[in-house]
């Protein structure tokens, strides 16, 4: 990246965002099926037969929560009445727009506090300082572009390991077995510590994970509260330090039974009450449990047996108490060893994912201002 880029600043121009994009209106979907995305505020909604944009189109979440959301795409689409689609004008580049886009946060220029708007004559009249130079745009976004589709690699990577994990976890313990056991011969469930809510605050020494932080597959243990060092010191560090490869579950509210892995880390991370950490109580048995509370089965069972009329929530005893096929020492081995290395490679790809987005989000800001130029 050194040889790429250098500290000279350079004369960009400003212009109105209108003088540089075509701004258009999305269309109510159609209701035909078919292989065309249909695109929202949220990103890719459905799919049809028609398409009322071609080739390089950028996508503006329009309304609501997920105003201002930017999207990018190469091929036919269908853009939605809840989006608005961007064109270059001449002498700019779609990619290049893209991320420049990206980094205005049209969300926070969105009009009206209770329900947001982006508009096209809000979006005409926004001024921007941006390069009208063409070469500059397209080594900006291939810069950028390469750092994404790095990530995209990785984490289509993740998800054919994770594959391959839950086809051998069927072929162990599904097929041909009997569920009459606990999955409490495999692990012991973790609750979190009650930690005050005075105690937490914007930095601080130790990050804390809530339920919010856990998506299926996914932990994110960037975007936390904190605690400081005097609030962690005398808490029993076995069972409420997070480390890395560790599996966590929710179990209350709307992300119950959501379960994720813990990315490498070194940082100091704490466990948050109505967390679940799996605590093996035989080799191999938190790889299972999380494959088999992650399954159909496992999630049919949390839906089924979590209680509570204004938040459902599920206890520790009830997520061990999910029949599973009986403890086999021979069986639970062999599993472990064939899938060690796919998860050995999952958590080394989650760092590398974090490294990547973190390089690309530092970038972004610097490229789009011309704080940063690039050799042309």
């Amino acid at each position: 990246m050194s040889d790429t880029l250098s500290l000279s600043k350079g004369e960009w121009k400003e212009y109105k965002l209108g003088d540089v994009i075509e701004f258009g209106n999305g269309r109510v979907r159609p209701k035909s099926s078919g292989n065309i995305p249909v695109y929202g505020g949220n990103g890719i909604l459905d799919f049809c037969n028609e398409s009322n944009y071609e080739s390089e189109t950028i996508i503006i979440g329009r309304v609501g929560a997920y105003c201002g959301s930017i999207y990018y795409e190469n091929k036919p689409i269908w853009v939605s009445d809840n989006a608005l689609a961007a064109k270059p004008k001449e002498n700019f580049q779609a990619k290049f727009l893209f991320y420049f886009l990206k980094n205005l946060g049209l969300n926070k220029l969105a009009e009206g506090s209770s329900h947001p708007l982006v508009t096209q004559t809000l979006l005409n009249s926004i001024a921007v300082f941006i390069t009208d130079n063409f070469d500059e745009q397209r080594a900006i976004a291939s810069i950028l572009s390469s750092l994404d589709d790095k990530i995209d690699l990785l984490h289509r990577q993740n998800k054919t390991l994770e594959q391959l994990a839950e086809t051998l976890f069927r072929q162990w313990f599904v097929e041909g077995s009997k569920w009459d056991g606990k999955l409490s011969e495999y692990i012991k469930v973790q609750g979190g510590f009650a930690f005050k809510s005075q105690d937490f605050k914007e930095n601080g020494f130790a990050g804390v994970i809530k339920i919010t932080n856990i998506s299926m597959g996914f932990v994110d243990i960037i975007k936390t509260q904190f605690v400081d060092e005097e609030v962690v010191k005398d808490i029993d560090e076995d069972k409420f330090r997070i480390k890395s490869g560790d599996f966590l579950i929710a179990m209350t509210g709307a992300e119950i039974g959501k379960i994720g892995i813990v990315e490498k880390t070194e940082k100091q991370i704490w466990l948050n009450q109505r967390v679940g950490k799996l605590m093996e109580k035989v080799p191999w048995g938190n790889y299972i449990s999380y494959l088999a509370l992650k399954s159909r089965q496992g999630q049919d069972y949390i839906t089924n047996t979590c209680s509570g009329s204004a938040q459902e929530n599920i206890s520790s005893s009830s997520i061990e108490g999910m029949d599973f096929t009986p403890y086999s020492e021979e069986k639970t081995n062999n599993f472990g060893i064939e899938c060690k290395s796919l998860f050995d490679k999952i958590i080394f790809n989650m760092e590398q994912i974090k490294t990547l987005s973190h390089l690309r989000d530092t970038l972004l800001p610097k490229l789009m201002s011309g704080e940063i130029r690039v050799r042309v």
